[in-house]
């Protein structure tokens, strides 16, 4: 593997990964639009985000075994055609529920093109490197939030729901033609499913699942808020919060960077630190939420912990099962839109019931609940028998 171009696939793959992650959450910012356009009520353009994670969370379990036999050239490109013929059609039709199935489709592929690009790029460079590598493909996610998301709500508000979708479309499309043009044959692995269900069958798997699903349900419960919070609250609006938003999304990127070398060197000290750390912070935005400036200062902080966390998630899973990388990364994938939906549905009831502030109360005491199983985890790695 270690023949290939390395930093050209993982741009590529960066690529890819950030067309389909604007595609995914993109939608989030345009829901009005969506309502707007297909004369539906604002719970019914929920489904554009809700049944697209639902979707990923089942799918997740077996697609990427089930492509992983398969040529991953073959499998990027398919995976990115359905995502620009799907976005495509969405665009120009007036039928919601034809929209609908535009989104459920790309998302029941979605697992496969996620979990395989990370198993290949640890794949292609030196073992010492794997999760620096991987790192850059999950800074496509990133990218994907910073750069997707704005320019998606920026094209619908201007221009409406069709421009925001043609955004999507030739976005994937071009990563589609990279990949195409410039991607090379690497053959898939023809291995069991049942052997790779097995390698997963540990306690130091289960562990990490559990603690990786409580910690990211801790993160979304304020993460999911993060616009109510500075709007309400804090009351940055308009081009202030886009552009905090943007100061947040690049310090991401640098806590994706810097998470990557991190895990490679102290990966358990990062692991195990990290819902302390967040805790911390999120105990400073209740105190200063009110306060503009103070606030400004600590989103930043927030943006680089989230780039980190993106880096810490995968790793605890992946690397609790080494044997079985594509299949784990499925898992890790599932156990992401599950903790996000579990703290976006937390974090929803706690500002009807307590006041918008208190999310970040309820995400401490969730956060340090998760220290439990990461610790448990830790133990299990260093006292295997």
């Amino acid at each position: 593997m270690h023949k290939y171009n390395s930093n050209l696939l993982i741009m590529i793959m960066m690529l890819g990964t950030f067309g389909i992650l604007s595609t995914e959450l993109g939608v989030i910012g345009i829901l009005p639009q969506i309502a707007q356009y297909f004369n539906v009520g604002i719970d019914h353009a929920g489904l554009f985000v809700s049944l697209f994670s639902i979707t990923i969370a089942i799918t997740s379990l077996f697609i990427p075994m089930l492509f992983n036999k398969y040529d991953r050239k073959k499998v990027f490109s398919l995976v990115l055609l359905v995502f620009v013929v799907c976005t495509f059609f969405s665009a120009f039709t007036d039928n919601f529920y034809f929209a609908l199935l535009c989104r459920v489709i790309p998302a029941i592929f979605y697992p496969a093109y996620i979990s395989l690009t990370l198993a290949v790029a640890a794949e292609i460079v030196p073992k010492e490197k794997a999760q620096e590598s991987v790192s850059k493909v999950i800074m496509g996610v990133s990218a994907g939030t910073i750069i997707g998301v704005p320019i998606t709500t920026f094209m619908a508000t201007i221009i409406g729901y069709r421009a925001a979708m043609l955004w999507f479309t030739v976005v994937t499309f071009i990563a589609f033609i990279a990949t195409v043009l410039f991607f090379p044959k690497l053959p898939g692995k023809v291995t069991a499913y049942g052997s790779q269900v097995q390698s997963v069958k540990t306690k130091i798997f289960f562990m990490s699942c559990v603690g990786v699903l409580v910690l990211i349900t801790g993160v979304c419960i304020s993460y999911s808020y993060m616009s109510e919070f500075l709007q309400t609250v804090t009351h940055i609006v308009g081009l202030d919060l886009s552009i905090t938003l943007f100061l947040f999304g690049i310090a991401s990127l640098f806590g994706n960077w810097i998470g990557g070398k991190l895990l490679t060197t102290k990966p358990d000290q990062t692991t195990l630190t990290y819902p302390f750390i967040l805790s911390g912070l999120f105990l400073l935005f209740y105190y200063y939420g009110h306060s503009i400036i103070p606030t400004v200062l600590l989103m930043i902080v927030w943006g680089f912990l989230d780039g980190l966390v993106n880096d810490i998630i995968q790793y605890w899973v992946v690397s609790a099962a080494p044997q079985a990388p594509e299949f784990a990364n499925g898992i890790y994938i599932s156990v992401l839109n599950i903790g996000i939906t579990m703290g976006t549905s937390i974090g929803g009831f706690i500002i009807l019931s307590y006041g918008t502030i208190s999310i970040f109360l309820a995400s401490i005491i969730i956060m340090l609940f998760s220290f439990i199983f990461i610790l448990l985890r830790t133990r299990i790695n260093l006292n295997p028998s």
